[in-house]
């Protein structure tokens, strides 16, 4: 299976999610590739729909592979497997994920403002993002959700690897279209996956009712 394009996977996400029987959701999508996914698993849920910010720390060399990420409340997480096979010490580590940090704030201040997350306690939150690879970001905004007291947390995209699925499975329910064994990169699975930019979530989250950031 593939899917067309973000929208395309966030559609197709929508049966998926419904059979969870969540309780008052609230949908955040990981910008900025998970906005257009969320904006289509709002519109078949019923509700509206926000980002929660976070960025993953790329490697050295290798910035599409991620050894960590950094979420809007400060928190951090890393992958001491990939931190241990790249001889990465937390020095070195700190020093990656400083302008990660900085991009995160700078990204929070543009889609949002001065506007707070919704409120989360006691509710079912829906994480949503074009995909999973490592889910080092994902990781990041579960750790930043949980803080928060929800009822539930649900990570939904259209394609995830299978042993990154697996392994969020240990700190969140995990909804993936595609689940496949060999996954090489997230936009193997999509026939349009241009990036998606500033303004393409400025006008997804405005289609959405959310006022401008403020």
């Amino acid at each position: 299976m593939r899917f067309r394009d973000r929208r395309d996977g966030g559609r197709r996400l929508v049966e998926a999610i419904e059979e969870l029987g969540l309780h008052d959701p609230v949908v955040l999508a990981l910008p900025r590739g998970g906005v257009p996914v969320a904006a289509e698993v709002a519109r078949g849920l019923g509700v509206g729909f926000d980002v929660i910010v976070a960025r993953k720390v790329g490697a050295p060399d290798q910035p599409e592979l991620g050894i960590g990420a950094v979420a809007e409340s400060g928190g951090t997480v890393a992958s001491h497997r990939a931190r241990r096979i790249l001889n990465i010490d937390d020095e070195e580590f700190d020093r990656l994920a400083e302008p990660v940090r900085a991009e995160v704030d700078r990204r929070v201040l543009r889609y949002r403002g001065a506007r707070r997350l919704p409120d989360l306690a006691d509710r079912d939150v829906v994480i949503v993002d074009d995909g999973l690879a490592t889910g080092v970001t994902a990781e990041a905004a579960i750790a930043a959700v949980a803080a928060s007291g929800p009822n539930r947390i649900v990570v939904a995209v259209p394609a995830g690897a299978r042993d990154t699925v697996e392994r969020l499975r240990g700190s969140a329910e995990v909804v993936s279209v595609v689940t496949p064994g060999r996954f090489r990169a997230v936009g193997e699975w999509y026939d349009d996956f241009r990036q998606t930019s500033d303004e393409e979530v400025m006008e997804v989250l405005a289609e959405s009712g959310r006022e401008p950031p403020g």
